[in-house]
């Protein structure tokens, strides 16, 4: 269905949005930013999902839009102060905190979110965040190098390691006329976010394997071939598939990190033992994600003891690694395919290469070499799958995996509605 809201939005509600959202109680708050505007969109979208919406304001985001639209839209009075008579003798604020199920805060300004990040509690949207035991979600919106400051990143980290729900932001051109990351996500996609929360994640009931880490390929008792894969790009998207509801399995190489709280770890060191584990966990699995840097060869019959430094030269005999994510895309029954590439140069011609020869749904590309890709807390994509492609640009791994995720998520549902029209 689709019907025109405010500011010129046209929205193409699915049934599953309003099946997730009818009679969900929301908070909608609002912050001061330019990107107030598309709040009336999003309230509009919200109630016509079949959800109950409650705007609370910042004081100051009055001075970028009306109260009385809001209100028409929500059919509920705009709430901006704490100390409010009418509201307040009975602890309104409490009761608003305990009667939410999700309060989203669109747009979030930098401003708010340092205060958020403080704890402090001096308007009433800042007291009902640390009121509520319902989850909590922010989409970002400010000026771009307002987003890359230090004490930007540094809130938001904290943030996302108290479970706040960061959503977005987007990338493009800005109020100011300066092009980069700042802008707030559009209302259609913070609707389907809401949907998707309130439904348990928009992974919820679905089966998802995923590899990571690098494997090492023994050449006697102490060496190997490997590579430099730290693990933290396949861990920080086991962990956002967790928190969005899916039942992760993750099969890692060796690597240092901590296993994501709820995720099914299966460790290995081999590419053999990595293949071996993957075919064994294919059985009504929805979605595989390839993240793992798999040696590409192994040393043919490596020794049990340590080859001594005698030569002066060692020659090494490699064989070819069966290819695991081509293997798994190209089985009768399979899941949804989601494959790496890392690449030093031609990375859009070698990725897409690497997509159709494997017969991937997708791949997420990026360079590596010096402070790039491997052994880095933060990387850049660029996904492509049949007719798309959408770059992703530097951030920390685990913001790179939420935005990852997202286009994932929105490519299994257009396929499966491709597939049952």
């Amino acid at each position: 269905m689709a019907y025109p809201g405010p500011g010129g939005y046209t929205w193409r509600m699915t049934s599953s949005v309003s099946v997730h959202l009818h009679g969900r109680r929301v908070i909608l708050g609002i912050t001061a930013g330019i990107a107030a505007y598309k709040a009336a969109a999003l309230a509009r979208g919200l109630v016509r999902a079949g959800a109950e919406v409650q705007v609370v304001m910042t004081p100051s985001a009055r001075e970028f839009i009306g109260a009385m639209s809001l209100q028409a839209i929500t059919g509920r009075p705009v709430r901006e102060a704490i100390f409010d008579a009418q509201h307040e003798a009975a602890m309104g604020h409490i009761e608003l905190a305990r009667w939410a199920e999700l309060i989203l805060v669109a747009p979030a300004s930098a401003d708010f979110l340092a205060r958020l990040h403080a704890g402090l509690a001096d308007t009433l949207l800042h007291t009902l965040c640390l009121a509520s035991e319902a989850p909590l979600a922010v989409a970002p919106a400010m000026n771009r190098l307002m987003w890359a400051n230090p004490a930007t990143r540094a809130n938001i980290a904290g943030l996302l390691g108290r479970g706040v729900l960061v959503w977005g932001p987007a990338e493009g051109e800005q109020a100011c006329g300066e092009q980069g990351p700042g802008r707030m996500l559009e209302p259609d996609e913070l609707l389907r976010r809401v949907a998707g929360a309130l439904a348990g994640g928009r992974f919820a009931g679905r089966r998802v394997l995923l590899t990571a880490g690098p494997t090492r390929e023994p050449v006697d008792a102490v060496r190997f071939v490997g590579n430099r894969s730290s693990g933290r790009m396949g861990f920080a998207l086991a962990d956002a598939l967790r928190r969005e509801g899916a039942e992760v399995c993750l099969v890692s190489g060796p690597v240092g990190l901590e296993t994501p709280p709820g995720v099914e770890r299966i460790d290995v060191e081999t590419a053999l033992e990595m293949h071996a584990a993957v075919m064994q966990r294919l059985d009504a699995l929805d979605l595989f994600i390839a993240c793992a840097a798999v040696a590409d060869y192994r040393p043919v019959g490596p020794v049990s003891h340590k080859i001594k430094k005698n030569a002066d030269v060692l020659r090494l005999e490699l064989v070819k690694n069966p290819d695991i994510v081509a293997e798994v895309a190209a089985r009768s029954r399979r899941p949804f395919c989601v494959g790496f590439a890392a690449e030093t140069d031609g990375l859009e011609s070698y990725a897409e290469d690497k997509r159709r020869a494997k017969g991937l749904d997708m791949i997420a590309a990026n360079r590596v070499g010096p402070g790039l890709g491997f052994e880095a807390e933060d990387n850049a994509l660029l996904v492509l799958w049949e007719g798309g492609r959408t770059r992703l640009p530097r951030q920390p791994k685990a913001r790179l995996a939420e935005q990852l995720i997202s286009l994932i998520a929105e490519r299994m549902d257009a396929q499966t509605t491709t597939e049952d029209s």
